[in-house]
């Protein structure tokens, strides 16, 4: 069994992270940014150095392809994404990549030649943060979105996703999907607590949550907040608030398999003196039970039609988004396992309740999903943290799983 250089890998992620790197010792680097656009090249020079050639899709998912023997088989593929949440930490997606490319540099120190080829990928825009939906580059390659679609969303300020990829020079001219992979490797940090409540180095992904997504637009009536006696008030924000706390009941009524949530609003207008007179509420719900996912949904879409009556306000719920639940590909979440225990490494199975790229992924090629221990227990903040022996020790499991596939 082979074992990664570590403290390269760890050089790896604090460089990284320092691009777009915040005070707290944390990291924002949102998709498409400047910042991204920085990290991109540093991981494509770096991917150029480990002999890797690179290419960049018309979404811009960027491959960096060390070849094998057989050049016509198709690659064993490694990936993740570069890009964070405004408050995220260094090691969410990032890790994953940089995990893969210290496969590539521990194979060029060794002179290892595989059969297969393999390729690291960093997805396009994977946290949907600045444009949504989530998970745009994978999806786009899998077939599960189409790239027009994915253009042409924009950012708050109004700027597309097809005009910050030309901004950042990642407008890329080949063809996005219709390539075959022999398999997937995804390896993250987990996000949660289980892995550090339970004391296991390797989580090992079997299948996911299922999770619907929706937003609540709400309209009430604008009015000035002094002259309007209470009686008369169609306040949209205060119907908001009160489904924000229906949404938070959902999810703790189904003990720690439930969650619920409701991250994101829009105020219309929005000014100092006016009753609001729309929201635009982003919420989801999950459950590792698709039954009790879609009771909770119920659930929900009662809490909207009482609260639109009590505060005499319209609520409309759209979806506009769901994944799960998936099943993992059984022989890769063997493989995973094996190569964990002969590694000599604790590890459990696990499910994923958020969406990473290995996602939408699974259905396109045979494919695993693992985790190594979040230390903190906690993801998408500035204490994020992994131990650079926790990093370590999940890389070892990549390079040895890749090792496996690629003979």
């Amino acid at each position: 069994m082979l074992r990664v250089n570590g403290d390269r890998l760890w050089s790896a992620l604090m460089e990284i992270g320092e691009i777009g790197g915040t005070p707290g010792g944390g990291c924002r680097r949102l998709a498409l940014s400047e910042e991204d656009g920085r990290a991109r090249d540093l991981f494509r020079k770096w991917a150029e150095e480990a002999g890797c050639s690179v290419t960049v899709d018309g979404i811009g998912n960027i491959f960096a392809r060390r070849e094998g023997t057989d050049h016509a088989a198709a690659p064993v593929a490694i990936g993740s994404h570069l890009d964070t949440v405004p408050t995220g930490g260094k090691f969410d997606g990032v890790y994953g990549v940089m995990a893969g490319l210290e496969v590539l540099r521990r194979l060029r120190d060794l002179d290892l030649q595989t059969r297969l080829p393999i390729e690291v990928i960093a997805w396009t825009n994977e946290e949907g943060a600045r444009f949504s939906p989530m998970t745009m580059g994978s999806s786009v390659f899998t077939g599960d979105m189409t790239l027009d679609f994915a253009l042409s969303r924009q950012d708050p300020s109004g700027l597309s996703v097809g005009e910050a990829l030309k901004r950042i020079g990642y407008a890329g001219n080949m063809a996005v999907g219709g390539r075959p992979f022999t398999a997937y490797l995804e390896v993250h940090v987990e996000q949660g607590p289980l892995l550090k409540e339970g004391g296991e180095q390797i989580g090992v992904v079997t299948g996911s949550f299922k999770a619907r997504y929706f937003v609540a637009t709400i309209k009430g009536q604008a009015a000035h907040v002094g002259p309007t006696l209470m009686e008369q008030r169609h306040d949209a924000l205060v119907g908001a608030a009160a489904l924000t706390l229906e949404i938070d009941r959902i999810g703790r009524s189904r003990g720690r398999d439930g969650r619920s949530n409701a991250p994101y609003l829009e105020v219309y207008p929005n000014v100092r003196g006016v009753i609001p007179q729309e929201v635009r509420l982003s919420c989801d719900v999950r459950h590792p039970d698709a039954d009790m996912a879609l009771a909770m949904e119920m659930e929900l879409r009662d809490a909207c039609r009482r609260i639109a009556q009590e505060r005499g306000v319209s609520i409309d719920l759209e979806q506009y988004f769901e994944f799960g639940p998936i099943n993992c590909d059984p022989a890769m979440s063997t493989l995973i396992r094996d190569t964990a225990e002969r590694l000599g490494f604790s590890q459990r199975d696990i499910l994923t309740v958020a969406s990473h790229d290995a996602v939408p992924m699974m259905d396109y090629c045979p494919s695993a999903l693992f985790f190594v221990p979040s230390d903190t227990g906690i993801s998408h903040n500035e204490t994020e943290y992994s131990t650079p022996e926790q990093c370590r020790d999940g890389a070892d499991v990549l390079l040895n799983a890749v090792l496996k596939l690629t003979a």
